[in-house]
């Protein structure tokens, strides 16, 4: 039986009135119309709903058997509205963030603020992604933005917001001899051509520039890296580090992730500092996505 849902509720209006103009009145339309759409549904069904007479209106038996399935499909027609509503309500205020680590540095706090103080109906979800992700979900739009370290790979395809500027560090297993070496510097320092010859932790291959960045292969000249292994956390490069698999560049606001136990961290002299960054896909212009940016590049210029 297809019967358009408009004729199901006219039909259910009047049986429930047994009245036209009761029924029109509470449909908001007029009288002849309803007798006219009503008339047509039984035309197109092949049999009377309702006995009419000057006295009363009447549910035929034929009436009497479609009033409950077609009680029963505008309740069920109602509740897909609603919950397509939902979903989409849901759709429209969530803000997905992805991020490798967390960002810490006070960030998320002080960009929910902002992004809820415009949008109260806002709901930010926070998503780790892998470290082989250097977009933290923006590709493959599983984040809507997302905090990463420049440079980005097609970084043409996003917009960013630069939150935070920091020296690089290297990280070294206790004991070892650059460790020694940065004591008793000035600066507590090491240079990064004494770095040239220990073996560097790497992100995995699929990270692009960023592994590049975090190797500094713009300081090496023509020497290429030693790798002594590759890590794809935080947790996997102190692990690495402790286990003298090979020293590793870091910010110096994540340091905390890793620094720990057996491991430490010295400023590096001689390699630019690294940025840390909210970005979105350049195509993206829901007023979420934008919100969020503009809340990161004003938290950005007052800590810059």
């Amino acid at each position: 039986m297809d019967v358009h849902g408009r004729d199901l509720r006219y039909f259910v209006a009047v049986a429930q009135e047994l009245n036209f103009t009761r029924a029109a009145e509470q449909l908001f339309i007029s009288q002849p119309a309803l007798s006219k759409q009503i008339r047509m549904l039984e035309k197109q069904l092949g049999e009377r709903l309702f006995h009419r007479d000057r006295r009363a209106v009447r549910l035929t038996a034929v009436g009497e058997a479609l009033l409950p399935h077609a009680r029963r499909m505008l309740a069920a027609g109602e509740a897909a509205e609603a919950a397509v509503e939902k979903a989409s309500t849901a759709e429209r205020h969530t803000l997905v963030i992805g991020m490798s680590t967390s960002p810490g540095r006070g960030l998320l706090p002080a960009l929910r603020t902002r992004l809820v103080s415009q949008y109260p109906g806002a709901r930010p979800v926070l998503r780790q992604v892998n470290w082989a992700d250097p977009s933290a979900g923006l590709a493959d739009r599983s984040s809507d933005v997302a905090f990463v370290w420049l440079p980005l790979p097609d970084g043409d395809r996003y917009r960013c917001a630069v939150v935070a500027q920091e020296p690089r560090l290297v990280a070294l297993p206790h004991g070892h001899p650059l460790a020694t070496r940065a004591a008793a510097d000035r600066e507590g320092a090491v240079d990064f051509t004494d770095l040239l010859d220990e073996p560097f932790l790497a992100l995995p291959p699929e990270a692009g520039p960023l592994r590049d960045y975090w190797l500094a292969l713009d300081a090496r000249g023509d020497r290429a890296p030693l790798i002594g292994g590759v890590v794809a956390s935080a947790e996997e490069t102190h692990e690495a580090v402790a286990n003298g698999q090979g020293v590793a560049l870091l910010a110096a606001g994540n340091a905390s992730l890793v620094v720990r136990d057996e491991v430490i961290a010295v400023p590096v002299r001689g390699i630019s500092p690294s940025q840390l960054a909210v970005a979105a896909r350049r195509d993206d212009e829901r007023p979420l996505v934008l919100a969020y940016l503009a809340a990161a590049a004003k938290v950005g210029a007052s800590t810059s």
